[in-house]
């Protein structure tokens, strides 16, 4: 019998120690399905990757086609890029919400069962899922969820525009002899070299900065156990 003294929260710990088979076999059904639609929303993520290699690899060949070849699509297609960069972002928030209910659920659900058998439903675990699913929300914000993808891909594709650029620079149409023939290069049109290699350093620090705040942003959030307490 349950002590009226206690908390709403403990008495309904005491009542609720276990899952029935037929709610276990839902979670199950729920598991498989957070798990379908965040590999669904994963095919996606990999979708914009592989049209920013391709869009790069497309810029690579026409700058290098030729000695005479202008550098200025490897500068163009840093827009694509950071389209498609925007874009994936975006996806990025809603696979992770899938992401964060199947490791939840492992986590809370699967792990103990297979540890100890205990559920542990006392320590609130199933209510937070519950009310994701009440009131669904993004888990990172876009912000976040910007750094991270730079972080897993974007920043080597950045990287490697940015080497091909400067590479361009340097050997077409024929060796650079000086630091100021290399400027000279760089202008495109009206706009001297120096603001054009001024623009570019700035693209690539602030992409690299955001990817090095999203980190620090992780690793204060869940920190060096690797056993995240929360969603996301």
């Amino acid at each position: 019998m349950v002590s009226v003294d206690k908390p709403v929260e403990e008495q309904e710990a005491e009542i609720r120690q276990g899952l029935s088979s037929a709610e276990m076999g839902a979670l199950a059904h729920l598991w498989r399905g957070e798990v379908y639609r965040s590999t669904i929303w994963r095919t996606r993520l990999d979708t914009t990757t592989n049209w920013a290699v391709v869009t790069l690899g497309i810029a690579l060949s026409i700058a290098f086609a030729s000695r005479e070849a202008s550098p200025l699509p490897l500068v163009l297609v840093g827009i694509l890029i950071l389209f498609f960069l925007m874009l994936e972002a975006r996806r990025y928030r809603y696979f992770n919400v899938w992401r964060a209910r199947c490791r939840w659920l492992e986590t809370h659900f699967y792990a103990p069962m297979l540890q100890d058998g205990n559920l542990r439903l006392g320590e609130g675990w199933q209510k937070e899922l519950a009310e994701d699913y009440w009131v669904p929300r993004y888990h990172v914000s876009f912000r976040v969820s910007v750094g991270r993808r730079i972080r897993r891909n974007y920043l080597w594709i950045l990287l490697i525009q940015t080497a091909a650029y400067i590479g361009k620079l340097i050997v077409h149409p024929n060796p650079v002899q000086n630091v100021e023939m290399f400027v000279d290069r760089a202008a495109i049109g009206p706009v001297p070299g120096l603001v054009v290699l001024a623009a570019g350093a700035f693209y690539v620090v602030a992409w690299s900065g955001w990817a090095l705040q999203s980190w620090h942003h992780d690793r204060r959030r869940w920190g060096s156990t690797q056993r995240p307490t929360g969603m996301g």
